[in-house]
């Protein structure tokens, strides 16, 4: 039989004040996957993360995760996921060590302290209290925290903000690493990059609804894919979209010999996902901090 997703959401609603932070949203998460999901700033997809992790309610909608209800779960069901949160000034006085070593005693079958200290690159500051962490490395840290416990399922809320490229990339590979050991990650991000590097599947949530979903390869659909073959004609600068940019050039050449200002331009991730929100400030209305301290 085939195994229940591990996350199922339909029609979510959650509202602070007059803001619709999740409008209708529906949302699967398949076992074993890596789903990224995109959106604006205020699109809502921190406020459906935190209902998911149980630590928001919903006003609306059926959630399951691992299939109990976030709302009605209990130690046991905890003990299952993982949280990295987008920041967190926990236990500033204690150490690396401490904390990770802490930290795995809350779980029935912890992966080994140290193990997870040389996975996220800790090793040479295991001994130095978190206070002293840069920003950078404290991310680190709060991935160690939440993969500790060897979770099924693991929430990555803008996991490498603050990495520098070369941290980023171990990062990566450790994300690779818990895949292929089973485990089902949903990763919030706003590294276009990290999204097409890392995700099965890639959803962009635009005002507190799914507005597209699919592979980084084909999100958007064929259109959104089209090669662009621009050059200069005879009146000016010509351009056509086609599925067969290579058939366009030859028939090109074919009539014009040399063509004058030739290119050929494929939408990235990145312009896909700019068309789908519209543009690069999106169209979200921003839920701030405050209002979701507001209404819980």
């Amino acid at each position: 039989m085939t195994p229940a997703p591990a996350v199922e959401v339909s029609a979510l609603r959650k509202t602070y004040g007059p803001k619709k932070a999740v409008d209708g949203l529906d949302l699967v998460v398949q076992r074993g996957e890596i789903l990224a999901v995109l959106g604006p700033n205020g699109a809502g997809k921190t406020t459906t993360v935190e209902i998911l992790e149980g630590f928001r309610r919903r006003d609306a909608g059926e959630v399951r995760v691992l299939g109990e209800d976030p709302a009605a779960a209990g130690r046991q069901w905890r003990s299952r996921i993982g949280v990295v949160l987008q920041g967190t000034d926990d236990l500033a006085e204690a150490t690396v060590g401490e904390l990770v070593r802490h930290f795995a005693r809350y779980y029935p079958d912890a992966r080994d302290p140290e193990d997870v200290i040389d996975a996220v690159g800790l090793r040479e500051k295991v001994r130095v209290r978190t206070r002293q962490l840069s920003g950078g490395q404290r991310r680190r840290l709060d991935v160690a925290l939440g993969i500790v416990g060897r979770p099924e399922l693991v929430f990555l809320d803008e996991p490498t903000t603050g990495f520098d490229p070369q941290a980023r990339r171990s990062f990566w590979d450790l994300i690779a690493g818990l895949r292929a050991d089973g485990t089902t990650i949903l990763l919030t991000t706003h590294y276009l990059e990290e999204a097409e590097h890392l995700a099965d599947r890639v959803v962009v949530v635009d005002r507190g609804r799914v507005v597209a979903q699919g592979t980084p390869a084909d999100l958007g659909g064929r259109s959104a894919r089209q090669a662009v073959v621009r050059w200069t004609g005879e009146d000016g600068p010509r351009e056509v979209r086609t599925d067969t940019p290579t058939a366009t050039v030859a028939e090109l050449a074919a009539h014009l010999g040399e063509v004058p200002g030739l290119q050929v331009l494929r939408p990235t991730l990145e312009d896909v996902y700019l068309s789908l929100i519209g543009g690069p400030d999106g169209a979200a209305d921003a839920v701030t901090d405050e209002a979701r301290e507001g209404v819980r």
